[in-house]
């Protein structure tokens, strides 16, 4: 007798009812700046694409090349049978362009994040985490029997309190975990001051740059070269599904040691599958072109900066910063109707953006977050913030005002 359907019927009625219910919109094509709806083109700003190589045909061909040489798949795991050179050349390829010792492949950064915890720290450790950080850090840490602290987002002083806290409390190795962006602000963390705790505490720096790799810092190797602490930062867990290539698959990168563990303990890298062969080459091919796209990266800023300023001018709250995430907000009891029925109206004059509410961020927090790519052009970005201006004519009464 199904007992189960009807308790979660209900629980969809509920969040259906409080306007969090997430529905999923259908590409008709391939990912780019541009991408065909069921109801028509629409610029697509609201990709982790942010050099635009998902749909470059580079990558892709790299890929297509691969499935005649390497096969579909392989059917294993990494130790037993699913290892060709190409993943260890790519392992070593990602090491030299992070500038660590080894780099391990995951099928998704998801996955390194949940192997990575439990594999080097255990009872007597300590793990300090910042608040905002990824759905998947929090997961990797919960699965760790190491003790657990958590500082407010990028608060030094309470950082701080919580290394005081852990060492008075006899952890052995403490190790201080953030995002290097966070993905919902688009803010990038306090490395260097991270650092500076760490060393004085005699902490690890263990950072997800995620939303970095490939397109922030000097030659886009993310953000610990972007505050020039790429030398403080011990190990860096990151994807291949945003910048690079858009695919699938993450990575841990750090020192020989660490990795060796991994390979020997992981649990997501022991017992998943082995990543495919068309993404591992698709994705090597997607790394080279990203080491090498200083002018797409240069125009990315360009764009990211001009989105900014058009949203001021016509009066839009956007959260600080200069990161290709950029959080449109629209606080109070009723910012999460407005964002919602703004998104779907801007699909209408052909720009796809998503909305996001509770629990997503916190409440009265609600916001509408636009990600540029360097595919996009200006004129790409004026049609979207018109298309924010049009919308929110329609949605939001004179008397509210904007936000």
């Amino acid at each position: 007798m199904d007992t189960l359907s009807p308790r979660l019927r209900s629980a969809l009625d509920e969040i259906r009812a409080a306007g969090l219910y997430k529905s999923e919109r259908e590409i008709l094509g391939r990912q780019g700046p541009q991408v065909q709806t069921r109801r028509g083109d629409a610029l697509n700003f609201c990709a982790n694409n942010y050099l635009g190589l998902a749909g470059d045909p580079r990558p892709a061909q790299a890929a297509k090349e691969a499935l005649d040489r390497w096969g579909f798949g392989l059917s294993s795991v990494r130790f037993i049978c699913g290892t060709q050179d190409q993943h260890r050349a790519f392992e070593n390829e990602i090491a030299a362009f992070l500038g660590t010792e080894d780099a391990i492949l995951f099928s998704s950064c998801f996955d390194a994040n949940g192997g990575v915890f439990d594999a080097l720290f255990g009872p007597g450790d300590a793990i300090i985490s910042d608040e905002l950080n990824h759905a998947s850090l929090i997961d990797g840490i919960r699965l760790c029997k190491a003790t657990r602290y958590r500082y407010r987002n990028a608060d030094m002083d309470d950082l701080r309190a919580q290394l005081l806290g852990a060492r008075n409390d006899g952890a052995d190795q403490i190790v201080i975990v953030t995002d290097g962006v966070f993905s919902m602000d688009g803010s990038y963390a306090p490395l260097p001051e991270i650092c500076d705790l760490a060393e004085e505490f005699h902490a690890l720096v263990l950072v997800d740059d995620s939303h970095a790799t490939g397109f922030v810092g000097d030659g886009g190797k993310g953000t610990p070269e972007f505050f020039g602490v790429a030398d403080r930062v011990d190990i860096l867990t990151g994807t291949l599904g945003k910048a690079l290539g858009g695919a699938s698959g993450g990575y841990v990168a750090g020192p020989q040691a660490v990795i060796d563990m991994l390979r020997q303990k992981a649990r997501p890298y022991l017992f998943s599958n082995t990543l495919a062969p068309a993404v591992v080459a698709g994705s090597r091919e997607a790394l080279r072109i990203a080491a090498a796209a200083d002018a797409e990266r240069a125009h990315l800023r360009e764009v990211s900066a001009l989105f900014r300023q058009l949203m001021a001018q016509a009066g839009f709250t956007v959260l600080p910063g200069s990161h290709p995430i950029h959080a449109v907000m629209f606080p109070g009891d009723d910012g999460a109707r407005v964002a919602a029925e703004i998104a779907e109206r801007m699909l209408d004059y052909g720009v796809y953006v998503v909305a996001f509410s509770f629990p997503v961020v916190p409440r009265q927090k609600a916001r509408i977050r636009v990600q540029l790519s360097a595919a996009h052009s200006r004129e790409d970005v004026v049609a979207c913030v018109d298309a924010f201006i049009r919308a929110r004519a329609e949605v939001v009464a004179p008397a509210e005002g904007t936000h």
